[in-house]
């Protein structure tokens, strides 16, 4: 069995560093959570490999350098409420949940719902609240939202997310088609989305109501 603990440092000095991560919070957090942990056994290996990996469902882990990345786009302060759209694996709300007040997060797939709220549990997290349901909808009964952050690409920001983002506060995800996507940051001020575009992506497709069509 590997390092773990070694392929972690590793990951961050050669992967999240090197390529212009500078946010120290972040780099401190990718270097304490075990990534390990959310990946299924026979990709156990690959943990810390510079790849997505898949988790079942034609879902993926994304490689830890977009993980890095969204999470310094967010610029969490330690006192905001989070909506995430696509749980996923629950590594990205792990890191979350260490940088944030508290995280709400829907997974519309059951079976990574419960996987993933199981692995969150042993893990003792205390602040993260885990849904069932179409993340294109929100979650409107906990809205506003400090920041919201969405790790399936969409053809535009969906309407409901931008309604439940708080004035001021903060979106990042994917855009595009199923093909080529831009990875966005929109900051919500006088009720307007301003937006600025950090390139090129590649995420599984927001599934939903107001979900990707092309």
């Amino acid at each position: 069995m590997s390092d773990f603990k070694k392929l972690r440092n590793e990951m961050v000095e050669t992967q999240i560093i090197t390529r212009g991560i500078s946010d120290k919070k972040v780099i401190n957090i990718l270097r304490k959570i075990p990534r390990e942990k959310f990946i299924d056994k026979k990709f156990i290996e690959e943990a810390y490999d510079d790849h997505p990996i898949p988790i079942g469902e034609n879902q993926t882990i994304s490689q830890p350098y977009i993980v890095a990345l969204m999470t310094e786009l967010l610029r969490l302060k330690g006192n905001e409420k989070i909506l995430e759209i696509g749980t996923g694996s629950g590594y990205q709300t792990a890191i979350l949940a260490e940088l944030s007040k508290e995280v709400y997060s829907i997974e519309r797939i059951s079976s990574l719902y419960e996987k993933t709220k199981k692995t969150l549990q042993e893990l003792g997290y205390k602040n993260i609240f885990l849904f069932n349901s179409d993340g294109s909808e929100g979650l409107k009964d906990f809205a506003p939202y400090d920041r919201i952050i969405v790790t399936a690409a969409g053809n535009e920001i969906p309407q409901p997310l931008e309604e439940q983002l708080a004035e001021n506060g903060r979106i990042v995800m994917p855009v595009g088609d199923r093909f080529m996507q831009n990875l966005i940051m929109a900051d919500k001020i006088n009720n307007k989305l301003h937006i600025i575009n950090y390139g090129a992506v590649t995420f599984v497709p927001l599934i939903g109501k107001h979900g990707i069509s092309i």
